[in-house]
């Protein structure tokens, strides 16, 4: 059953919070931090229904990206425009974000990345934690929920199969799911952009999850709705990703119907997340990498 209470914090707050560099900001710094560690060999998929539906689509798997280092970092190490593939120029298809700045912490509460927080908690609002919409996109209000938390089964309305929605519901109440933050939004070229925050008790729990279930090597544990043939995506630069936060990054291949969606899962400490985006035609790599790296920011 999803606990729905929020941890109030003291009222009294560390420093003014610390801005995050956007990727697309005209005038801003580049931004930089150490350089990620290489990326550990992957474990086995598990040998379940879904690896070996994958199996069968699929003669070989390609790689799960994970970045899992030291430190926290909130930015792209060392990185120039030119150095990101696809960012080089300002029609590349990059978004106006706003300013974004990480959320308060109640006073004397660590990071989630912290040494000290051997749980890996984000004691800040998860609500707070959530991307903001770009400029000029509009916003999917019923992602909201209420009072800003998504009840499960709106998550889990992304999964096309019955049986996963189930089993994977099932996986979230048995692991003792706390709540759900969510935000979505359709921007001008009909970029259809969801993200949601699942936040659970430990660290732990999540890195269970996430390496066993939801997001195992070659493809995704369970589909997205009509993403059936979602593998993992190769072309998805190491440069935009963040050194703490561990990704595993997909695409949707050749045929895929009307649209073509890209989605990647992240973990962070006790939260996991999920971040979509879907696209009549074909989904542009350069504004899913620019959400998936700001995302991944403002959980670390």
């Amino acid at each position: 059953m999803t606990d729905q209470t929020e941890e109030k914090p003291d009222l009294v707050l560390e420093p003014e919070p610390e801005a995050v560099p956007v990727l697309d900001v005209p005038g801003t710094a580049p931004l930089s931090a150490p350089e990620p560690a290489p990326a550990p060999a992957p474990a086995p998929a598990p040998k379940d229904r879904r690896v070996l539906r994958a199996t069968l689509r699929w003669t070989a798997a390609v790689l799960t990206f994970a970045v899992v280092g030291a430190g926290t970092a909130y930015g792209i190490s060392g990185m120039e425009r030119t150095d990101l593939p696809g960012l080089a120029t300002k029609a590349d298809g990059r978004w106006v974000y706003p300013t974004l700045t990480k959320a308060p912490l109640p006073s004397g509460k660590p990071g989630p990345l912290a040494k000290e927080n051997k749980a890996g908690s984000h004691y800040a609002d998860l609500r707070a934690l959530v991307l903001p919409a770009p400029k000029g996109a509009t916003e999917d209000k019923a992602l909201r929920g209420t009072d800003g938390w998504l009840a499960p089964k709106d998550l889990l309305a992304e999964y096309g199969e019955k049986e996963d929605r189930e089993e994977l519901g099932d996986k979230l109440s048995d692991n003792g799911l706390r709540h759900i933050a969510a935000r979505g939004w359709t921007t001008p070229d009909g970029t259809h952009t969801r993200i949601y925050l699942l936040q659970f008790d430990t660290a732990a729990v999540v890195d269970d999850l996430f390496g066993k279930d939801i997001a195992p090597y070659g493809s995704p544990g369970y589909e997205l709705r009509d993403a059936a043939t979602s593998v993992s995506d190769e072309h998805f630069p190491s440069a935009a990703r963040i050194q703490d936060i561990t990704a595993s990054v997909y695409v949707e291949s050749k045929p895929y119907g009307s649209e073509q969606t890209r989605h990647a899962y992240l973990s962070s400490g006790d939260v996991l997340a999920l971040v979509v985006q879907s696209r009549k035609g074909a989904a542009n790599p350069v504004p899913f990498q620019q959400t998936v790296t700001l995302q991944s920011q403002l959980l670390g």
